[in-house]
């Protein structure tokens, strides 16, 4: 009886010790894991093949804008779902501002638009504007300039409607803010998902 009860014994070591081996062996470093986003990645460092996941949908990460004015920062991160397309725009000034933007070709304005504007049946007001130099990393679509205006504009139940002037060209993008909380951010691998 004994001999039975050592033996069991025996072999529970056996089988514990080589699952420790075999989960140390798989979280360590590796030339294909080496370029995994750390675990406490945040919204303001996203890398290319990131995901967001927001209200359903895996967003990949393409792109990234960083935008300067004076000593200030914020961040455009392109996102992309398959054919769909949105910016995920991330501020601090006094608190973390986050919104969700998809571009718009719907609305006509010029390279200086208006303090109020009309969209899909809401108005618009301007509540900031400037200029603004920026760096990108990734794909960022026609934003190739390395300066830019900018008009931001709310609507009285939140939602959000930027205009950029890239060169000459005016991009308008129309969304909401969106809770920091209701993001979930998954490592990438540091590749672009669907571009070459």
């Amino acid at each position: 009886m004994l001999y039975i009860a050592l033996a069991i014994i025996a072999v529970a070591a056996v089988i514990i010790y080589a699952q420790r081996k075999q989960i140390f062996n798989l979280l360590k470093p590796t030339a294909s894991n080496k370029k995994l986003a750390p675990v406490n990645t945040t919204i303001f460092d996203l890398q290319i093949g990131d995901i967001v996941q927001h209200m359903g949908i895996d967003w990949v990460v393409e792109g990234r804008l960083t935008y300067q004015e004076g000593a200030y920062y914020w961040y455009e991160y392109l996102l992309q779902d398959k054919d769909k397309i949105a910016w995920l725009s991330v501020e601090e000034d006094d608190r973390v501002e986050v919104a969700l933007i998809e571009p718009t070709n719907q609305l006509d304005v010029s390279k200086d638009p208006p303090p109020e504007l009309n969209f899909a049946g809401e108005i618009y007001t301007r509540v900031d504007y400037g200029k603004a130099r920026m760096t990108r990393t990734g794909i960022t679509m026609k934003r190739k300039a390395e300066k830019c205006q900018y008009f931001d504009y709310e609507s009285t139940d939140g939602k959000i409607l930027s205009i950029e002037v890239w060169d000459g060209d005016v991009e308008v993008s129309v969304g909401e803010k969106i809770s920091p909380r209701s993001l979930t951010i998954l490592p990438g691998d540091g590749k672009t998902v669907y571009r070459d």
